[in-house]
């Protein structure tokens, strides 16, 4: 039998939740380095005291496609990485290239500054609030569940574990043969190697801060 609880969904305009990106063992993916050249070109350019619009002049690029490519809304492509590249004076490998991070023991993240985490689900926002998965065992993001927003068909399975706690809204998961619908102040914890799924049923957004796991 299914076990469920339930809580009235809040904040009309609540942002929604979405799973987080699994990282590989060792090194980067595609998708964890494109997820980096959005931060990597937020920091240069404040680093430098430029504007939006100043970096938009001295690039050729517009300063709305550089505030998509920042907050990961763009995946830029070479010729516009070449334009931010010299105008800000760096090769177009700065954005890509892996690096040798200093040890991170603590991470601080402002609320203005959470870098768009790459998610491959549509209507999923998520808003990074946690350190490198090279440094940590842990990824954390505030995240965005548009209604009807779902993981799909095929059930999700990987290693390490997820931990989803639901701030307003409603999310429902099915994690091997139950299903759990979450509202406000309801969380879930489970192994990331049972077969599950999620959803937004609701009519609302739903807001949850969604932890991924990952063995040691």
């Amino acid at each position: 039998m299914a076990r469920t609880t339930r809580a009235a969904a809040t904040a009309a305009d609540a942002v929604a939740g979405a799973a987080l990106p699994q990282p590989a063992p060792a090194g980067e993916g595609v998708d964890e380095k494109v997820s980096r050249i959005g931060p990597k070109l937020h920091l240069l350019r404040r680093g430098k005291g430029l504007s939006l619009q100043q970096l938009g002049a001295a690039s050729d690029v517009s300063a709305a496609a550089i505030h998509k490519i920042e907050r990961n809304g763009m995946v830029p492509t070479i010729t516009t990485l070449l334009k931010l590249g010299e105008a800000l004076g760096v090769p177009v490998s700065y954005f890509v290239d892996e690096e040798d991070e200093t040890p991170e023991p603590v991470h601080f993240t402002r609320a203005d500054a959470r870098s768009t985490v790459y998610t491959p689900h549509k209507g999923l926002v998520l808003e990074g609030i946690s350190g490198s998965y090279r440094q940590f065992q842990t990824a954390a993001a505030v995240s965005t569940v548009k209604p009807g927003a779902t993981s799909g068909d095929k059930l999700l399975e990987h290693p390490g574990e997820e931990l989803v706690h639901v701030s307003a809204g409603e999310l429902t998961f099915d994690v091997g043969a139950e299903t759990y619908t979450l509202g406000p102040g309801d969380s879930l914890h489970f192994s990331g190697q049972v077969p599950h799924r999620w959803s937004n049923r609701g009519t609302v957004p739903a807001v949850a801060v969604w932890m991924a796991l990952r063995n040691a």
